[in-house]
């Protein structure tokens, strides 16, 4: 249940006569609708939403509707796909059916569609049993073509031996037009695992699930193993379509306010219709379970980032559930063994340091047919095998003794009810993702549904036998011999065993070409490079009109006041009975020398102990009061000058309303009485400081496209903009990693006060609350008595360094006082230059970037139409079909850079001269009024993204852009042109 991760919401988004909710429990069982019939009506309070379940006549295909008041509508089909070897057989699938279908045989419609919607999400996953196709869209035109391109791209594509050849592998000459270059392994998906796997994280949940079940669809890799992926033939790839993508084998989703029937008939007009049953042997077998627990072990690459080198090692142990059991109570109990520091392996194996935090494969795993748990360390030494081994066993014994606390288990629930009444703008997709595992094995998804159902179930059990969770553990763990205890060690010659091995798949492959063999892959070579050259004609896609944007955006009304001489806006939302918080605290002030350590002082600042309690006591108390609290680095730009910025950090929380006085006392004891010395907080922020650096070290190349040059074109880039995904701040990464080095960190944590001094004062700060209108006064007066509980801190501090500090009020027209106070470095000069960061990955991260203009500027909107245009009609091509690329693009950012990028990319050279490629392509206006109005229908795709109630105004208080500003930039998109284009290409 916890996979909701809080998507849930109330209130109609579109006015409708009836609501959608109300029009499905019109649905009878057994009522016959365009080829389905119903099967069952079910109403999910909890969710507010009806589920009409139906089952489709002819084909036996199952469908799920869940009807809500939502109008970012999606669809969903998924097939269950259970391939028996490595070579990629699924993934590669899902890639080539987006290639092209019989109606819409142009090359790649799927990325051309991107550019001819208004969705809100397109993609599709293959997981390790099944594959999706979902798609969500605002708008109801739109989802009727793009589920024409869905519904004929799954069920009848083109399948062509060159879509295969480029999504999946080839064997090529480097330089194809070369026929005396070297042949090597090329694709799109090829590239893409060689890059999955170099991430050692990834590579080990991997053959913890391989070897976990090896019996049957889980022993090998769905997405595919490089190594195995060039033993995969075009015609396994069609014969594994035809025995897959069958409506035999498919189950439908939808969710939304749009009506249930047009849905049924398109789907049965344009598919099933053309079907008829089969019976799909895709099921999975129950692995057989083992009657003694087993031991294996496998090598990684060293990691160079490691803050010990003789610490780089990984131990789990995974138990096969494999009786019938609530997935709701098994997800309950592996949140109380792990999350958090009151959790009993976090206390056994986190607070000891004997490794450096839990391996990521860690908790329950209900995604395959029968659902594991995982227990382990990561960033251990080899010699404490052992012990490690010894610490979990023992753990198991003491909670088969003592059990849990009865707070620990309330905390839990209560983040259960946020999570139920939390809204959110893509709960259809979390809907989708959530219920597509039990689904997939034939299990009710509406019964997962019933959270409240469940809840009360897990209470009455509870009631009835105090020792009910203890005996869960001691069935499912102590007593369960499918346990596998798996190792992890690096190797210092991974990295070169694995080019070697390539080298001799790819020599193994070329000694078996006749020559006949030899010109075929020459002359395919040539075919594939004039079909990427090619402009296709994409006349036979749907595709909306720029008339079919609204001209108009909504207006959120906001109230901008003070609380204790602390600005604040108060912004009234319908959240389901959830109060949020934000505050935003200039660093203005803070000495140079303290910059570094910001991130770090937010990763622990809601982590430390308060007053009386501490961090474990503290912890809990956030978890019984909030839906969390956080702090985070931010570097915000202005909208008139590049080189003005606000530099600060954001407070952030959530709650219930009954909650409100507790969550404003809980900052306020942050704010006040923050305890930084005690020994036991001593031993947190050691742990904590260990855990961070892998935060950012295993987020490095998350967000790299683009990021990298930020620092070389902005003033502004000593400090983490979102925290630790950008790859400019590897600097930060290396200062961590010197920071965990440190066996005494107490000259760190001396300087966490003096960072709270300057930021943790109203003095600098400007707050933001977003409740019901019912609330909104409570609210209001909780703040107040929070700055006033917070005065005491408050002292004028001048800045410590030559800054230009201006003061620009959030609505200038409003002539409000809540204002931001932006700075300026007066020596920052922007200069030209090349970097090169080394990392330990199998292929390449690209990107290259241009000092623009700012949003405010004419040109703003012409750079982000270039930009989205440049990457849908040529950077495309020529990076992800001919590079081979898993992805790549230009985009044009709100602190006024232009950003050229690539990822999983094996021919950066090229891609730089891609880059330049697209500029020289733009300036000469090769380009259509079709391609700028498909340009502008991405475009506003983004703009127009629906807008949780949590986080409306929240651009206007953060960036100071109002909804006359979006307004104005809004109409200046509509009225970009060709000559705007090729003047801003040509600057």
């Amino acid at each position: 249940i916890l996979l909701l991760w809080g998507c849930s919401f109330q209130g109609s988004w579109r006015s409708r006569g009836s609501s959608a909710v109300e029009r499905a429990q019109q649905y009878t069982v057994g009522q016959k609708i365009h080829g389905f019939t119903v099967k069952e009506v079910t109403a999910v309070p909890d969710l507010f939403l009806t589920s009409v379940k139906l089952s489709h006549d002819a084909t036996g295909a199952q469908y799920l509707h869940a009807a809500r008041d939502d109008s970012n509508n999606l669809f969903s089909v998924q097939f269950r796909t259970t391939p028996m070897d490595s070579t990629g057989v699924p993934h590669i699938l899902e890639h080539t059916v987006l290639c092209g279908s019989q109606r819409f045989p142009c090359r790649d419609p799927f990325f051309k569609m991107l550019n001819r919607s208004l969705s809100t999400f397109m993609n599709a996953f293959t997981a390790s049993d099944y594959t999706m196709y979902p798609f969500s869209t605002q708008n109801a035109k739109d989802f009727q073509n793009l589920l024409s391109v869905y519904l004929d791209a799954v069920f009848f594509p083109c399948l062509r031996e060159l879509d295969f050849c480029q999504e999946g592998w080839r064997l090529e000459h480097e330089t194809p037009t070369d026929p005396s270059s070297r042949l090597m392994f090329k694709g799109v998906v090829f590239n893409e695992m060689k890059g999955v796997f170099s991430d050692n994280e990834s590579l080990y949940a991997q053959h913890l699930q391989n070897k976990l079940l090896p019996d049957h669809t889980y022993a090998v890799v769905s997405g595919g193993a490089p190594l195995d992926i060039p033993d995969l033939t075009w015609e396994q790839l069609k014969h594994f379509h035809a025995t897959h993508y069958h409506p035999s084998n498919a189950r439908f989703f939808t969710y939304g306010d749009l009506p249930l029937e047009q849905h049924l008939q398109q789907i049965e007009e344009e598919a099933l219709s053309k079907f008829e049953r089969t019976e799909p042997n895709t099921a999975v077998p129950p692995q057989a379970h083992w009657d003694k627990p087993r031991v294996d072990h496998v090598t990684c690459r060293p990691d160079a980032l490691a803050p010990d080198p003789m610490k780089q090692n990984t131990l789990c142990m995974s138990y096969l559930i494999t009786d019938t059991f609530e997935a709701f109570t098994l997800s309950l109990l592996s949140s109380l063994m792990i999350s958090g520091p009151n959790s009993p392996f976090y206390k056994a194996l986190i607070e000891p340091e004997i490794g450096s935090d839990f391996s990521s494969s860690v908790g329950f795993d209900g995604s395959t047919r029968q659902a594991s748990f995982t227990i382990g360390l990561q960033g251990m030494a080899e010699d404490n095998t052992e012990t490690v081994k010894h610490i979990i066993a023992q753990t198991i014994d003491d909670i088969v003794a003592t059990g849990f606390e009865e707070e620990q288990i309330e905390a839990l629930l209560h983040k259960i009810e946020i999570q139920m009444k939390h809204q959110s703008t893509s709960f259809g997709l979390a809907l989708a993702s959530y219920i597509a595992s039990c689904w997939n094995h034939d299990g009710d998804p509406v019964q997962l549904l019933k959270i409240s159902e469940n809840v009360s179930r897990f209470r009455q059990c509870l009631k009835e036998n105090p020792r009910y969770l203890q005996d869960k553990v001691q069935h499912y763990f102590k007593d369960n011999t499918h346990r596998l205890t798996l190792t992890m060690s690096p190797d210092e010659r991974f990295l070169e065993k694995q080019a070697e091995a390539e080298e001799q798949k790819l020599q193994q492959k070329i000694q078996n070409l006749s020559d006949a063999d030899h010109k075929d892959i020459y002359e395919k070579g040539l075919q594939l490079l004039a079909v990427q050259s090619t402009t296709q004609d994409a006349s036979c896609l749907p595709a909306l009109k720029v008339s079919d944007i609204e001209p108009i955006i909504p207006y959120t009304p906001v109230q901008l006041g003070t609380a204790g001489g602390v600005p604040v806006q108060c912004c009234e939302q319908p959240t389901n009975g959830m109060v949020y918080f934000r505050a935003m605290c200039n660093l203005n002030s803070l000495p140079e020398d303290l910059k570094i350590y910001v991130p770090l002082f937010c990763s622990v600042i809601t982590k430390l102990g308060c007053g009386e309690l501490d961090y474990r006591q503290q912890a809990q108390r956030i978890e019984l009061k909030t839906g969390g609290m956080s702090v985070s680095p931010q570097i915000i730009p202005d909208t008139d000058q590049l080189d003005l910025y606000e530099q600060g950090i954001m407070l952030s929380s959530s709650c219930l309303e009954r909650n409100l006085p507790d969550m404003f006392q809980l900052w306020s004891d942050i704010f006040n009485r923050l305890v930084f010395f005690q020994e036991t907080e001593k031993e947190i922020f050691k742990s904590l400081s260990v855990q961070w650096h892998l935060v950012l070290r295993s987020h490095v190349c998350d967000d790299t496209c683009g990021s990298n040059p930020r620092a070389l074109s902005r003033p502004a880039g000593d400090l983490q903009r979102d925290g630790p995904g950008d790859l400019q701040q590897l600097c930060t990464v290396k200062f961590m990693k010197r920071i965990a080095e440190l066996t005494d960190l107490t000259s760190v944590l001396r300087k966490l006060p003096r960072i709270k001094r300057h930021l943790l004062n109203p003095e600098n700060m400007r707050c933001a609350v977003n409740a019901t209108p019912q609330k909104m006064s409570d609210a209001a007066g909780e703040v107040e008595r929070f700055i006033a509980n917070i005065a005491a801190n408050r002292k004028e501090r001048k800045p410590v360094r030559p800054t230009i500090v201006e003061v620009r009020p959030l609505d200038p027209q409003a002539g409000s006082s809540v204002s931001r106070k932006l700075i300026s470095e007066p020596h920052f000069k922007p200069c030209q230059m090349k970097t090169y960061f080394q990392l330990p990955f199998n292929v390449n991260f690209v990107s290259e970037c241009v000092r623009t203009v700012p949003f405010s500027h004419a040109d703003y909107a012409s750079l982000c139409i270039l930009a989205r245009m440049m990457t849908a009609k040529f950077l495309h091509g020529e990076i992800r079909e001919k590079g081979g690329a898993y992805g790549g693009g230009a985009r044009m950012g709100g602190g006024g850079l232009f950003s050229f990028y690539s990822y999983r990319d094996p021919n950066s050279t090229q891609t730089l001269s891609a880059f330049r490629g697209g500029v020289e392509w733009a300036r000469a206006g090769k380009f259509t009024q079709q391609d700028i109005d498909e340009a502008k229908l991405s475009v506003f795709s983004a703009v127009d993204a629906p807008v949780a109630p949590s986080d409306k105004g929240l651009g206007r208080f953060l960036n100071g852009i109002t909804d006359e500003m979006k307004q104005r930039h809004r109409e200046r998109l509509f009225a970009v042109t060709n000559k705007n284009l090729t003047d801003v290409a040509g600057r």
